[in-house]
């Protein structure tokens, strides 16, 4: 028996080791981590400010690789000392953003392990950052990235900044390197930019707001960004800008940076001037190279914010074709020149504005648009959010979501799989096309609208058009049969439609209510194109794109990847085409006939003629073109759309009139030496006959009649005009008659059921924004890379 000495451990304890040797192991760990510090920070450079603040040019290419523009070359920023920085901007900036600037070190180590910590798991990386650390991230590294490596750089180097330079001198750089969107840096050129006067005259008010753009321009600049993101709209900047300009002052006030009689006197957001592009960006310059910056800064991966690419040295190309944007402003130009005279009508032909996009069907590549007369001086992007509604270029979507998920049994409920649904063939089914017909449910029960009202649904001039089929109606441009029809196949399966055409399902009014099929949304001009271009590549989508690829010092940064989804057969693409052929051939678009080759399209035009469209495609290109009247400084939101009678001394603005002309003699230029491609013979749908909306049909007649006599005047107030059909148009509830498609009927918008929304929005404004119309139960409204 072996016995052990009494001083032994035994068992487990023997592998424990002595709380001396566990301190010693511990200060040794720290002696070692403080040493490594020491080291670091002794080794660490200050970087040389002015080398790492050099501007830079960034260059975009036209589609065949040569020059477009060299924008920028010197950074719009005038350096300044803090003495000429008011006192309220500085107290301004440090209530909001580092309370403790003028006594801590300069760094914020709860702030860096909470960042570090998000980092480590994925998370947000941005935030723990002092006032120090953000002007040495700014101006003292060239490394942007937001890895840990930067981060500990940026830490060390703060830590030194902060030993070596006066408060008040960071706290000027901080201000002079900022960046406050529309390519301002720095306080002198924000203050300029933005109120056009000196820093050193800043009151607090617009102090306040300067240090919001400090959140983020894009988020916070009331002209908005929503090229960018469509979250960004003007209205929601405005929103976001008030919201932290009153909170910033309240901060001042907590502080006492600012009396409260002072605070008292600002109750109104200060007047902020409008976003102007440099002059090197007019004609259309400007709105390619917006377009283009969008598309890269919404899909880098490599994290490329706006404040990094205004820095410059980025070689950006794009798949605009010079040709045809020439093409294209060409063709506007013409029509301008010939029939619109402010100076002769001015009552009718001011504020006349056109827009347009061009797309490659095969892969979604933007070859062309028209943002407007110049850039410097029309600053809304035409081709982009206008909030223009689209009419009726959106039936389409309409007979596809017909053709694709079929009407629903009448004798079932709402929701219904594709085993009890009919295909509809647009050749042999029929509609009763009549003026004032009223709409009813797919069970035949007659819609109302929250408050019991009916919808008499209105054609053009108050044309009836008995019984038609899908085909005539669409040629035709008759609007009764088509609002029955997505009432049948159901709201929610149009917009599904649509959206796997390619538009936005953020510029789709959200409103289930029969006009939504008479086209009362607003997408862009791009995703119009885009949509039919869908189309025109047999149903298989490719988003519309301008941005091929990015460098940067030589390396690739980006490169656009083709992601092309099949969103309909090819029987259905095919026969949509085939019926859109017929809009040319035979119908309301007959003005945009090409002399060459096949074309398939179609006309729209607005209630209260506010805006008007032709969408039309071959098989190599799909063009949209749109008309309306707006002045240049309203935003999207509170844009008043302009009605057209009169306009270019015309009785009235249809799809078929000035938009035809301009897309026929464009895709004449843009096609001329292409080879003329015919479309594929449409498919066998295997669709059925299908009656709707009272046509004749083995069914009982209705009890109530579908057209309903004149009435006699109504005694409430009429409801705001509605968005109607282009050439035949027409709107929601009518029982008066009237030719222009207005409403002066029985129902009444509310505005809780004004549908609001782009990138490129419904409603009142979004994706691309809102007209002065509303959207309800039984009235539309003239809303809308």
């Amino acid at each position: 028996m072996v016995d052990y000495p009494r001083s032994g451990k035994r068992g487990w304890r023997r592998w424990v080791p002595s709380w001396k040797l566990t301190t010693g192991l511990f200060l040794l760990f720290v002696a070692g981590l403080m040493g490594t510090a020491a080291l670091a920070y002794a080794m660490v450079s200050v970087p040389n400010e002015d080398l790492s603040a050099k501007a830079q040019n960034n260059v975009y290419y036209w589609a065949d690789g040569t020059q477009m523009v060299a924008t920028g070359g010197e950074v719009n920023r005038q350096i300044i000392g803090i003495e000429q920085i008011p006192r309220v901007m500085q107290d301004a900036v440090v209530s909001a953003e580092n309370k403790t600037f003028w006594t801590d070190s300069g760094i914020d180590p709860v702030g860096i392990g909470r960042a570090l910590w998000n980092m480590i798991n994925g998370g947000d990386t941005q935030g723990g950052s002092t006032i120090t650390q953000q002007y040495v991230k700014n101006n003292r590294l060239n490394d942007q990235s937001q890895t840990l490596t930067r981060k500990v750089k940026e830490l060390f180097i703060s830590i030194r900044v902060g030993g070596e330079m006066e408060k008040p001198a960071i706290l000027a750089g901080y201000l002079n390197t900022a960046y406050y969107g529309r390519g301002a840096y720095g306080i002198q050129a924000a203050a300029r930019t933005y109120f056009g006067k000196n820093a050193k005259d800043l009151d607090a008010s617009e102090s306040a707001f300067l240090t919001a753009l400090l959140k983020g321009a894009t988020y916070y600049d009331p002209a908005g960004s929503p090229e960018i993101d469509p979250a960004a709209t003007a209205q929601a900047n405005r929103e976001r800008a008030e919201e932290r300009w009153s909170w910033i002052l309240d901060e001042m006030v907590r502080d006492g940076r600012l009396r409260p009689d002072e605070r008292a006197q600002f109750t109104e957001f200060p007047e902020v001037k409008l976003r102007t592009p440099g002059a090197q960006l007019g004609g259309q310059t400007g709105y390619l190279v917006r377009t283009a910056e969008a598309n890269f800064l919404n899909r880098n991966d490599a994290g490329i914010d706006a404040r990094q690419l205004a820095q410059g040295g980025y070689e950006i190309h794009t798949t605009f074709d010079k040709e045809k944007v020439e093409a294209l402003e060409e063709a506007v130009k013409k029509v301008y020149d010939e029939h619109i005279d402010p100076v002769k009508r001015p009552e009718t032909d001011t504020h006349v504005q056109f827009g347009g996009a061009s797309v490659d069907p095969s892969t979604g590549a933007i070859v062309a648009i028209y943002g407007g007369t110049d850039a410097t001086r029309h600053f809304t992007n035409n081709a982009d959010q206008t909030g223009a509604q689209v009419g009726s270029t959106f039936k389409p979507f309409v007979l596809a979501a017909a053709m694709r998920d079929g009407v629903r049994d009448e004798d079932l409920g709402p929701a219904q799989d594709a085993s009890t649904r009919t295909i509809v063939d647009p050749d042999s089914s029929v509609y009763d096309g009549r003026n004032k017909l009223r709409i009813r449910n797919y069970d035949g029960s007659v819609w109302r609208d929250e408050n019991g009202d009916e919808w008499l649904q209105v054609n053009d001039g108050d044309a009836s058009y008995t019984n038609v089929t899908l085909r005539e109606a669409m040629e035709k441009s008759a609007n009764s049969p088509y609002v029955q029809l997505g009432m049948d196949v159901g709201i929610d399966k149009v917009r599904q439609a649509a959206v796997d055409a390619g538009l936005l399902e953020s510029s789709l009014v959200e409103a289930d209510v029969p006009s939504f099929s008479l086209g009362i949304s607003s997408p862009s001009a791009i995703r119009m194109a885009g949509a039919y271009a869908t189309f025109a590549n047999e149903g298989e989508r490719n988003d519309p794109y301008s941005v091929t690829r990015v460098l940067r010092q030589g390396e690739v940064v980006y490169e656009h990847e083709s992601a092309p989804e099949r969103a309909f057969s090819t029987a259905v693409a095919g026969n949509i085409t085939d019926v859109l052929q017929g809009v040319v051939e035979n119908g309301t678009g007959r003005n945009a006939r090409l002399e060459d080759r096949e074309a398939a399209g179609k006309t729209g035009t607005t209630d209260g003629n506010n805006s008007a469209w032709f969408v039309g495609y071959t098989p190599q290109l799909s063009t949209a073109i749109d008309m309306y009247r707006f002045p240049d400084d309203e935003t999207i939101e509170n844009r008043t759309f302009q009605s057209m009678f009169g306009t270019g001394n015309q009785p009235k603005i249809h799809g078929s009139s000035f938009p035809s002309q301009i897309w026929h003699d464009y895709m004449t230029e843009a096609l001329d030496g292409a080879r003329a491609l015919d479309f594929p013979e449409p498919e066998d749908l295997n669709g059925e006959r299908v009656f709707g909306g009272g046509a004749v049909t083995p069914k009982p007649a209705p009890t109530e009649p579908d057209v309903e006599p004149d009435p006699p005047t109504p005694t409430r107030p009429a409801p705001t005009p509605s968005a109607q059909d282009d050439d035949n148009s027409g709107h929601g509830s009518d029982s008066s008659g009237t030719t222009d498609g207005s409403s002066t009927g029985t129902t009444n918008p509310t505005p809780e059921e004004t549908a609001t929304s782009d990138a490129d929005g419904g409603g009142s404004g979004g994706d691309d924004g809102g007209g002065e119309d509303t959207v309800n139960g039984a009235t539309t409204g003239d809303t809308g890379n």
